[in-house]
């Protein structure tokens, strides 16, 4: 249960990964939190609470888990009224929960149409139904912060230097071996999200981000191909390093930069 003083942080997709390692700080935090860990398969919740009960064991901030789907209204739903019941207010939102489909794509497992609507439904969809349906919760607040968590999303980064999808020669059908167009297309469209949002809830009172946790290794595509596993991935950091950014931003460290992407070394170019 959450005490007065806790700042109650909710964090969708947070079973692995960057989420994990953002409950894990907060937790660890000298500041007063109330995490509550959301996933989308309750038995990859429960591992990874037990994970972080053996990783934080003499902590006094506290973590609750909630199963939600962000692809799902019924589960979003059925989510939000469990935070109206107890703890009964939202003081920060964090939109991690997020989804590749390329490499499947790459794979011949899904469909072109396929591999970019459900990343859509994933990164941008679901974190807009999710700020939709809790910001009556978040209005509670003293101090309401509402994040969008960014990837590789940088039009003019990527515009600069590809990575790290590699250049391919003439001709067509190219040969593709690694790909993430349809979640960087995604990503973008979250960072207009952010935008909108930032602009929805100026009056009253609600910061809002998009954060990008840096380039990291993570689960992100899923199966037995991952992002851990691709060569041109070797410099990407750990996920804690994205951890520690969200932490930051959660804690009030970024407030001035409120309505832009926020990243580790500062701001971040469109």
């Amino acid at each position: 249960m959450a005490s007065p003083n806790a700042k109650v942080v909710l964090v969708t997709g947070a079973n692995s990964d960057i989420g994990y390692e953002t409950v894990k700080a907060l937790l660890e935090s000298d500041k007063p939190h109330h995490v509550i860990l959301c996933s989308r398969d309750v038995e990859k919740g429960n591992i990874a609470m037990e994970q972080l009960l053996k990783e934080c064991p003499n902590v006094t901030n506290t973590v609750e888990l909630l199963q939600l789907d962000v692809t799902s209204d019924e589960s979003i739903e059925k989510a939000y009224e469990n935070v109206k019941s107890s703890p009964g207010r939202l003081d920060v939102l964090v939109n991690n929960a997020g989804a590749t489909f390329d490499l499947m794509l790459v794979g011949g497992t899904i469909s072109l149409r396929d591999c970019f609507n459900k990343a859509y439904d994933a990164n941008v969809t679901g974190a807009h139904v999710m700020s939709y349906t809790f910001i009556p919760l978040l209005l509670k607040s003293t101090d309401p912060r509402l994040i969008f968590v960014a990837g590789l999303s940088q039009i003019t980064q990527a515009a600069e230097k590809y990575f790290p999808t590699p250049d391919l020669p003439a001709g067509w059908p190219k040969e593709i071996s690694f790909e993430t167009i349809g979640y960087r297309c995604s990503k973008n469209a979250l960072n207009m999200l952010m935008l909108d949002w930032n602009h929805k809830l100026k009056a009253d009172g609600v910061k809002v981000w998009g954060v990008a946790p840096g380039f990291l290794r993570t689960n992100l595509g899923g199966g037995s191909t991952t992002l851990k596993d691709m060569p041109e991935l070797q410099s990407a950091g750990h996920p804690r390093e994205g951890g520690a950014v969200l932490k930051s931003v959660v804690e009030g460290e970024r407030d001035a930069d409120v309505g832009k992407i926020v990243a580790k070394s500062g701001i971040l170019p469109w």
